[in-house]
């Protein structure tokens, strides 16, 4: 079916915690009946401390994405974009609204989790990779970092 909407229709907008369940559907969509995460690991205790975002197209939600800090790092986690959105530039939104939303927290860096099959993705974003592969909920995942600092030559 792979819609494709103008990216100018879709809006990258902070969700609200009325909207959380907004974002749960497209994370279970996504997570849980795509990939086959199990439902129990979907939500989890960083939910209420973590700001949201979704992508919303005409039709309703699209994608999701929270953050939260860790010391002077946003952590990005729960990057999921509904499967016939993908390739529109809707992740790249997201991420770019989490490390705007790191910048005006003055965080140094933005770190995340990455399934191996998105890490082109990230890597394109200027995602650095650290450390080895690992398994995270039955997938092959790698740490990856964006420091949001500019090193002054020196």
């Amino acid at each position: 079916m792979n819609q494709h909407i103008p990216s100018h229709a879709i809006r990258i907008v902070l969700a609200p915690r009325a909207e959380f369940e907004a974002c749960l559907r497209v994370r279970t969509r996504v997570f849980v009946e795509e990939q086959g995460v199990p439902s129990e690991l979907e939500e989890d205790a960083f939910d209420p401390v973590s700001t949201h975002w979704l992508a919303l197209a005409p039709d309703g939600p699209v994608g999701t994405a929270r953050a939260r800090r860790i010391g002077r790092a946003a952590k990005a986690e729960r990057v999921a974009v509904d499967s016939d959105f993908r390739g529109q530039g809707v992740g790249r939104r997201l991420m770019e609204a989490i490390e705007s939303w790191a910048r005006e927290q003055d965080l140094e860096s933005v770190q995340l989790n990455a399934q191996i099959r998105a890490l082109p993705f990230y890597l394109r974003l200027g995602y650095q990779a650290n450390g080895s592969i690992f398994e995270e909920a039955g997938i092959p995942h790698r740490a990856l970092v964006k420091s949001l600092t500019t090193q002054a030559a020196g």
